[in-house]
């Protein structure tokens, strides 16, 4: 630890230097004579400057214990240390007294019922209980006897006028009068009520819808049609205005109009290649190449005819590709019928 030396200090140490000095020398200048008396003291010199600090002293030795202070003030509770590992278990004490016996406790479930008692004597009647909530209303009676005809009451008296009525119809219209004098154009008035509905006319004649229509189909018989000519349906489906001719496979225009006509073909062991005929010119045409097994074919247009144009359906192109068939299972089947007269 470094010492510091003031000024004030430091002049007493200087002067000391000197006094010591100065007796060294006089006792060295008077030997063996008597000392005189020390002589004034001089005035302080000036402060000299201050040293340079010293250097660390050496650690000195450990002091004595001091002795032991007063007790602090409690700290503050430090946070929960963690459970311990429980202990030993220790040694089981002594039994300890009865306690006092505890409030009763509530009452436990119902068990279950028990076997039937002896009978006991028949108690004394209760007491008129209270009466008991009113019965659903129960249903209608039958109608009683027709009772006897009463006396006829005195007439009452005349009551309250009642509200007013709704107005009544209006009576019929009455004959028209003479016709008065012409008079001048007076101010347009408003709109009349609207009048009676007039009586009904005589009923009309009803307007003639033409009719015409047909379905039919092969048979056996008629299966594998001849090529290049009108096929001949002779399974009648539906012809009741007689416009299809069987005998040779034609339709006949009855009134002109717009006609559709359709075909479904069952085709079987051959091609197929027909042709929606109208007098002679091919209209529409299907084809189909017959592979193996059964297949199906089908077609359909509409048509403007005049009365007494034909309509039918043939085989093209040879004995190949006439391949409709029919039988108990399949059919082929025309029809056409009138969409509308022109």
């Amino acid at each position: 630890m470094k010492t510091m030396l003031f000024p004030g200090q430091f002049c007493m140490l200087f002067l000391f230097v000197l006094v010591n000095a100065a007796e060294q020398e006089v006792s060295g200048k008077n030997n063996g004579c008597m000392c005189g008396h020390p002589g004034i003291p001089g005035d302080p010199g000036h402060n000299g400057m201050p040293g340079r600090d010293g250097r660390d002293g050496a650690k000195g030795d450990k002091g004595d214990g001091g002795d032991i202070g007063t007790c602090g003030e409690a700290g503050k509770n430090g946070p929960k240390g963690d459970k311990g590992e429980p202990g030993i278990p220790g040694i089981a004490g002594m039994k300890g007294r009865r306690g006092d016996n505890g409030e009763r406790g509530p009452p436990g479930k119902m068990g279950p019922q028990g076997f039937a008692g002896p009978l006991g004597l028949k108690g004394q009647k209760g007491e008129l209980g209270l009466p008991g909530p009113q019965g659903i209303k129960g249903e209608e009676g039958p109608l009683g006897p027709a009772g006897a005809q009463g006396d006829t009451g005195t007439k009452g008296e005349r009551g309250l006028m009642g509200p007013l009525g709704p107005p009544g119809r209006p009576g019929p219209k009455g004959d028209f009068g003479p016709p008065g004098i012409k008079g001048s154009i007076g101010v347009h008035g408003d709109k009349g009520s609207k009048g009676d509905v007039g009586k009904p006319g005589p009923k009309g004649d009803m307007p003639e819808i033409p009719k015409s229509a047909f379905s039919v189909g092969l048979t056996e018989n008629t299966k594998i049609p001849p090529a290049n000519a009108p096929i001949r349906f002779t399974k009648i489906l539906y012809n009741r205005q007689g416009h299809y001719d069987p005998e040779t496979g034609r339709f006949t225009c009855p009134v002109s109009g717009a006609y559709f006509f359709t075909y479904y073909i069952t085709v079987y062991s051959r091609n197929v290649k027909v042709a929606l005929m109208k007098n002679g010119q091919r209209m529409i045409h299907t084809m189909d190449s017959y592979q193996s097994g059964e297949d199906q074919a089908a077609g359909g247009a509409v048509l403007d005819l005049e009365v007494g144009d034909k309509v039918w359906l043939q085989a093209s192109d040879g004995e190949l590709f006439n391949g409709l068939y029919a039988d108990e299972d399949d059919d082929t089947v025309f029809s056409g019928f009138i969409l509308f007269a022109t």
